[in-house]
């Protein structure tokens, strides 16, 4: 009885995304024709969709994930719609589940509101003379037609026993146009390999930048503090007059060693971060940009300390190629967070072509990001605009 149960309430949830799911093709049809319609669109379609998702993972205990959402300007956003398989798929869903999750639905809910009928059907007909018209339209106006009712409820009796099948098959069928294919999962897997070799190989890296700017640049000014002082004591010894100036000379080169020290734990983790949080931190990118940038940014939060400097690295790298390369007027920065992923958007008005091979550090951005399991997406066709998007798992 609990799998009819879970049965009857899964199908006739599914009525109402299948009744949600007829005005979502209306809507889609306007805007293949309205192609703009698009960007504004899709994620309301996304939204039904996905609750289906979860209506589907509450059923059958399986997690159907959803595709990455589609960021960037308006008509990169509307391209991005028609060639991404996902929402290809969301959409063939959209017109099976409208047609059979309409049909499965009322199934569910009219067999056990007619079952319930069917006993009470002679005591019915014995109160109200000239009979009435039962669930399936037929006037009840004598016995023989009255007592019909038990070989019918005896037939919707076995239906409700086959609802589970029923839910299963719908079940089954969406898990087959809602989940990615099995080649995208292998790829997805040989990607997760090989962003796992990336990361160490960065991590690696890292580690060897820090030793390197210790060692060569840190290190070697406090020797030369060291060697300073030592040179102040002995002046001071034989010719104090001079011991002021020698000590001046040490006190400056500290303050450089200092400043190298603070450049180096800089690039580890900007302590602005810790100060101002990350959309205060890119605030303060965007202020000291030398191409005019305008910052959207939701209220974020404090969002995981990796999660922050990947995106802060990410967003001072874009920056410092549209001041470098872009010859932009004007550049603009989006901060939000998107089904627990901060999605980063950097787009300007400059002449495009990009080239990740002559180094101006996209490669980088792209490690960064991959060893937590993000992904950073460059669009820059010649003329412009060129947009960087990067989605970056939050971890919760």
């Amino acid at each position: 009885m609990k799998r009819i149960w879970a049965a009857v309430v899964y199908l006739a949830t599914g009525l109402l995304t299948a009744i949600a799911s007829w005005l979502a093709i209306g809507v889609l049809l306007l805007s293949v024709v309205v192609l703009p319609l698009l960007p504004v669109t899709a994620p309301i379609i996304r939204r039904i969709v996905d609750f289906d998702r979860r209506r589907i993972a509450r059923y059958t205990r399986a997690e159907l994930p959803s595709p990455p959402p589609l960021d960037g300007p308006w008509l990169h956003r509307a391209q991005g719609v028609l060639a991404d398989p996902g929402s290809r798929r969301e959409g063939l869903w959209l017109i099976s589940h409208a047609v059979v999750g309409t049909l499965f639905g009322a199934i569910a809910i009219g067999v056990p509101g007619a079952l319930i009928q069917q006993p009470f059907v002679p005591v019915i007909w014995w109160a109200i003379p000239g009979g009435f018209d039962n669930s399936f339209g037929v006037h009840v106006d004598s016995w023989p037609k009255a007592l019909l009712s038990i070989p019918i409820g005896i037939v919707l009796a076995l239906i409700l026993t086959q609802l589970p099948k029923l839910a299963d098959l719908d079940a089954r069928w969406a898990k087959t146009l809602l989940s990615p294919p099995r080649a995208s999962l292998e790829k997805r897997l040989a990607e997760v390999v090989a962003t796992r070799a990336a990361a160490l190989q960065a991590h690696g890296a890292e580690l060897r930048r820090i030793e390197r700017n210790l060692h060569d640049g840190t290190q070697n000014k406090l020797v030369g503090v060291v060697m300073m002082l030592g040179i102040a004591e002995r002046t001071l010894e034989q010719n104090p007059d001079n011991a002021l100036q020698a000590l001046l000379r040490a006190q400056d080169a500290a303050g450089e060693a200092l400043e190298e020290l603070r450049n180096v734990v800089r690039s580890i983790h900007p302590p602005v971060l810790e100060d101002l949080g990350l959309d205060g931190a890119i605030q303060a990118l965007a202020a000291r940009s030398p191409v005019p940038c305008v910052l959207q940014a939701d209220h974020l939060g404090r969002l995981p300390a990796a999660v922050e400097a990947a995106a802060y690295f990410a967003v001072a790298e874009a920056l410092t190629n549209v001041a470098k390369h872009s010859g932009a007027n004007h550049a603009w920065v989006s901060l939000n967070i998107d089904k627990e992923q901060l999605v980063v958007v950097v787009h300007d008005d400059g002449k495009g072509g990009a080239d990740e091979k002559r180094g101006t550090g996209l490669d980088g951005i792209r490690g960064r990001v991959a060893a937590l399991d993000g992904t950073a997406d460059v669009s820059s066709p010649e003329g412009g605009p060129t947009v960087l998007t990067v989605v970056l798992p939050m971890g919760k």
